[in-house]
Order: C-alpha cells, then structure tokens, then sequence
C-alpha cells in the first residue's frame, strides 16, 4: 500500500470525477472546523482537532467516510440508506455526496472532541 506524502497527492491517484467529490467531503469537514489539522494517517486523508473528526477514502465505487464507531451508531436513522459497518459509512460515487449529512457528523465529531477535552 502506497501512502501519500499528503492530501493533494491522495487526490491525484483518482479520476477528476471522483477527486470532485472528495474534494466536497474535505470542503464539508473544513467548513465545520477550519483550524482542523489535515494530514495523512492509515495512508488516507485524515482530519483532528482536538481528536479525531474524520478520515475518508476513495475507491472504485465509493467515498468511504470514518468518524468512528459512535457517530455511526448515532446517526443510525440517517444513515440507513448507505452501507455501513461499525466506524464507516460508503457514501455511492454516482449520487451526490450527502454534505447536510456529513456537516451534521463532523458537528458531532467535533462537540464530542471538545466536550471530551473539557473533561479531562
């Protein structure tokens, strides 16, 4: 498995069309959390401020989105139409990318990492 040395170079091993759509998922998470810090961890692009927001990964049919096993569970409902297991979510390359839906995970991700922080 290659690993990018970081997200421009991630994005140039995809076709225009889907680097289009990752691009949407990484404007989505920094339109949340601007100060996030982006980087590359498990060889995709990964997000964190104060802990973990979310990685997301291209693939031949999908964006594969991570932000964890409770956020997934939380957002169960909303999910429903996607694939999921526990931590991820596919988010289908020939639909639109269900940004609401994104802004509302990260939005939790993010109260979770703050709220956490507070308590430590």
């Amino acid at each position: 498995m290659r690993t990018p040395k970081d997200v421009e170079e991630y994005f140039s091993w995809f076709s225009e069309a889907t680097q289009n759509a990752m691009r949407q998922v990484k404007d989505t998470i920094l339109k949340v959390m601007p100060q996030a810090e982006e980087s590359i961890s498990y060889a995709i692009p990964t997000y964190k401020y104060k802990g973990l927001l979310a990685h997301y990964a291209a693939y031949e049919k999908h964006i594969g989105f991570y932000p964890g096993s409770l956020a997934v569970e939380v957002f169960a409902a909303d999910i429903a139409g996607y694939k999921s297991a526990k931590g991820s979510i596919q988010f289908p390359l020939n639909k639109p990318m269900p940004l609401e839906l994104i802004t509302k995970i990260v939005e939790f991700r993010l109260n979770e990492n703050l709220n956490n922080t507070k308590t430590k």
